[in-house]
C-alpha cells in the first residue's frame, strides 16, 4: 500500500483542511464540495484525512462494518451474537464517475445465483463506506442515476436494494467528500444542498507559497515513508486532537442567541429549506468543540456560515459563489444581543470560501440613446462610424423548457436527450452483439427454462449455455452539442435588442449547462463569420464570450450558416455518438455578396438534408414583420420561435413543433 501525503504537510488550503477536519470530528455535519481548478490538492487533502481518522471497531466476520457495541439488527449478516469486535482503520472508498449501479448498491451474486440456484447478496461501494468516508472525485461527472441512489442513502443513512428478486437493506451511514472543477460542469441543486459545506480553492499566488509546495512534493515523491516519517508527530497530535473534539462534542452549548444569529443568516441570504440551519448548527457545535470550548460564539456562527451556505444561496449559476461579508456581519451584529455569551466581533476567523459579490453596476443596453434599426442594407441608419458598436450587456435570463433532439441516440450520458446507455432503466432485453456487458437476468433465465430436462440438470444451478444469455437494453438521457449561431450584423445592433437576444441565448445556455451538453458560439457579421467558442463542456466560458460580443456590418447569413456546417463536420468525426441542436439566433436578413438570399437557403437545406435537429429564434421586431426566420427554419428543416416564446410558460408546443417538423423532413 502506497503512503499517502501528510495532511498536515499541506501548504495554505486553510478553508479546505478546517472543513474536512470539522467533518472527522462530527460527522453529522454532512461532507465536503471541493470545488476548485485543476492542479490545487483537492484530492491529495481528501486522501491524507482518512489516515487522520480514529479506528474504528467493527464485528468479526460482518461485510457491513457494524459497531460491535451496537450492532444494526437490520444487518444481512446478522443477527449478530455480543463479542468484543476487532478495530480496522477507517476506510476511504472512491466511488470512479464511470461506476455501475451494481458496483454503488450491490447486487445479486450472478456466480452463487447460477452455479447454485441460491439468492446471495454482493454487497456494493456503500457497504464498504459505512462508518467511512466515500469519495468521489469529478462529482460533477457523475450519471444521474447514480447521483440519485446516493442522494437516497445520503438522506436514510442506508441503502436499500430492490432487485432481481434481491431484497436487501444495510446501513450506509458515510462521510460524503466530493471534489470538481467547475470548468467542466456544475453539480444538479438536489446533490449540491446534500454536502454539507463546501470549499473554493485555488492556487496560491504567493511566489513563497508556491515554492514551498513545490519543495514538499519533490521530498514527498523522493522517499514517501521518510517524508511521512517527518510530519508523524505533527500527524499524531492533530489525530488526538480530533479524538478530544470529538469527546466534547456532546458537552457543546448551542444557546438560543447563536441559534438565532443562524436563523437570521439563513433568512438573510434567503437559502432554501431547512437544511442550511441545520448544518450551520452543527458546524459551529463542532467548530467550538475542535477548539477546545463548550459554548457556541458568534465567531463560531460566522465561520459556519461561510463554509455552509455559499453553495446554498440562490444565485445564478454563472455568478461567482460565494457570500457577501459585509451583510453577514451585519446580521450578526443585528442579532448579537440576543446571547450575552456571544462575541459579536466580525473580525473573528475568516476564510471559509466566501467573497464579497462585487458592485454588478449599471444595466447596460437600455438607455433612451440606443442606435435605430438599421436599413435594408443591414447597416445602422447612425451618424458616425456605424460600422461596429461594442458589445452590450445580456438582459437578465430567464427560465426555459428544455429543446430536445428527436429519436433516440447512443450519446454521452446527460440530461437533455432520449437515448440508449449503459446506465439507465432498463427497458428490455436482447440476444448480445460481441462481449456481454449488462446481463438481464430474468430473461437470460426465462430463455434457459424450457431446456432444463433436455440438458439433464440434476441439481439446484441452472444449466446455462451461451445462446441464453441475454443483454439488458437500458435507456436514459444523453447530452447534447448546442451550437449557437449568432447573427452579430448590424440590422441585429440596436442596444436594447441585442441585450435582449444576448439574455435569451444566455437563458437557453443556463439550461444547457444544467443538462450537461456540449456548446459551441458561432457569430457572423460583416463579410464572414467566426467560431467564437469551439465545441466544450465549459459552458460559462461561452458565456464570457457572448458578453464580450460587438455587432455591426452587413448580414452574410450564409456564411455563418456554412461556418456551423463545418463545425459540425468536424465535430462528428471527434464525437461520433453526440447529437447536435442547431440554434441559429437572427432576424432572417441576408445582406452582402451576390444573392446573398438564394445562397442563405442552400446552406440551409444542407442541415436539412443531414436531419440536423435546429431552433430558428426569430428576433425581428416593429409592427411590421416580414417573416424571414420563419422561411430560414423552413428551409433548415426545423422550426422558428420568437424571443417570448423561449420563456418557460410559452415554450410548451416546442418540443413537439421541433420533432414534428424533424419527422416530416425526415
Amino acid at each position: 500500500m502506497s503512503t499517502p501525503f501528510p495532511f498536515t504537510a499541506v501548504v495554505g488550503q486553510d478553508d479546505l483542511r478546517l472543513a474536512l477536519l470539522l467533518n472527522a470530528v462530527s460527522p453529522a455535519v454532512g461532507g465536503v464540495l471541493v470545488r476548485g481548478e485543476k492542479g490545487t490538492a483537492k484530492s491529495t487533502a481528501v486522501r491524507a484525512l482518512s489516515a487522520l481518522l480514529p479506528e474504528v471497531a467493527v464485528v468479526a466476520g460482518c461485510r457491513f462494518s457494524c459497531d460491535p457495541a451496537a450492532p444494526d439488527p437490520g444487518c444481512p449478516d446478522g443477527p449478530h451474537e455480543p463479542a468484543p469486535g476487532t478495530a480496522r482503520p477507517a476506510r476511504m472508498v472512491e466511488l470512479p464517475v464511470g461506476a455501475s449501479e451494481d458496483r454503488l448498491v450491490g447486487a445479486l451474486d450472478i456466480e452463487r445465483a447460477l452455479a447454485e440456484g441460491v439468492k446471495a447478496f454482493e454487497p456494493g461501494l456503500l457497504a464498504d463506506a459505512h462508518r467511512g468516508i466515500l469519495y468521489v472525485d469529478e462529482v460533477n461527472l457523475l450519471h444521474d442515476h447514480l447521483v440519485d441512489l446516493l442522494l437516497d442513502a445520503a438522506a436514510m443513512g442506508a441503502s436499500y436494494v430492490e432487485r432481481e428478486g434481491v431484497s436487501v437493506r444495510h446501513a450506509a451511514r458515510f462521510l460524503l467528500v466530493g471534489t470538481m472543477n467547475p470548468e467542466e460542469g456544475e453539480l444538479r441543486p438536489q446533490l449540491l444542498d446534500r454536502f454539507g459545506l463546501t470549499v473554493e480553492v485555488a492556487a496560491s499566488r504567493e511566489p513563497d507559497q508556491r515554492v514551498e509546495v513545490v519543495r514538499r512534493r519533490l521530498a514527498y515523491d523522493d522517499d514517501p515513508a521518510g517524508f511521512a516519517a517527518r510530519w508523524a508527530d505533527e500527524e499524531a497530535a492533530v489525530r488526538q486532537r480530533i479524538v478530544a473534539a470529538r469527546e466534547l462534542l456532546a458537552q457543546v452549548r448551542l444557546g438560543d442567541g447563536a441559534l438565532r444569529q443562524i436563523a437570521a443568516t439563513c433568512a438573510a441570504f434567503e437559502v432554501d429549506g431547512m437544511r442550511a440551519d441545520i448544518v450551520m448548527a452543527r458546524t459551529a457545535t463542532a467548530l467550538a468543540a475542535w477548539a477546545g470550548r463548550t459554548d457556541v460564539l458568534a465567531e463560531d456562527v460566522r465561520q459556519a456560515a461561510l463554509l455552509a451556505l455559499p453553495h446554498r444561496r440562490r444565485r445564478n449559476p454563472f455568478d461567482a459563489p460565494g457570500l457577501d461579508e459585509d451583510k453577514l456581519d451585519e446580521t450578526l451584529e443585528e442579532f448579537s444581543g440576543e446571547s450575552p455569551e456571544d462575541d459579536p466581533d466580525p473580525d473573528g476567523p475568516g476564510g471559509g470560501g466566501g467573497r464579497p459579490q462585487p458592485d454588478p453596476g449599471p444595466q447596460g443596453g437600455g438607455d433612451a440613446s440606443a442606435r435605430p434599426e438599421a436599413g435594408e442594407d443591414g447597416e445602422p441608419q447612425a451618424s458616425g462610424s456605424a460600422r461596429e458598436q461594442s458589445a452590450v450587456r445580456a438582459a437578465e435570463p430567464f427560465r426555459t423548457k428544455v429543446l430536445s433532439v428527436p429519436g433516440i441516440g447512443e450519446g454521452a450520458a446527460g440530461r437533455r436527450s432520449r437515448a440508449r446507455t449503459e446506465h439507465g432503466r432498463t427497458t428490455g432485453s436482447r440476444r448480445p452483439r460481441g462481449a456481454l456487458t449488462k446481463l438481464h437476468l430474468a430473461a437470460t433465465v426465462q430463455a434457459a427454462a424450457p431446456y432444463q430436462r433436455a440438458r439433464g440438470r440434476s441439481g439446484p444451478g441452472l444449466v446455462i449455455r451461451r445462446d441464453d444469455l441475454r443483454q439488458a437494453t437500458r435507456e436514459g438521457r444523453e447530452g447534447n452539442l448546442v451550437l449557437f449561431v449568432v447573427d452579430a450584423s448590424g440590422s441585429m445592433a440596436a442596444r436594447q435588442r441585442m441585450g435582449a437576444v444576448k439574455g435569451a441565448v444566455l437563458s437557453l445556455l443556463l439550461d444547457a449547462y444544467q443538462r450537461r451538453d456540449k456548446v459551441g458560439l458561432v457569430t457572423f457579421r460583416g463579410s464572414g463569420a467566426d467560431v467564437a467558442l469551439p465545441p466544450t463542456s465549459s459552458v460559462d466560458a461561452a458565456a464570457v464570450r457572448l458578453e464580450s460580443l460587438p455587432t455591426g456590418g452587413r448580414t452574410p447569413l450564409a456564411a455563418g450558416l456554412l461556418k456551423a456546417h463545418e463545425v459540425l463536420r468536424v465535430e462528428r468525426l471527434r464525437d461520433p455518438a453526440r447529437r447536435a441542436l442547431v440554434v441559429v439566433v437572427t432576424d432572417g436578413r441576408a445582406t452582402g455578396g451576390p444573392e446573398p438570399v438564394a445562397l442563405a437557403g442552400r446552406a440551409a437545406r444542407l442541415f436539412a438534408a443531414e436531419q440536423v435537429a435546429s431552433v430558428v429564434v426569430d428576433c425581428e421586431s416593429g409592427p411590421v414583420r416580414l417573416g424571414l426566420a420563419g422561411q430560414l427554419a423552413g428551409e433548415l428543416g426545423g422550426t422558428a420561435v420568437t424571443l417570448d416564446e423561449l420563456r418557460a410558460d410559452s415554450i410548451a408546443g416546442l418540443v413537439r413543433d421541433v420533432q414534428g417538423t424533424s419527422r416530416r423532413a425526415a
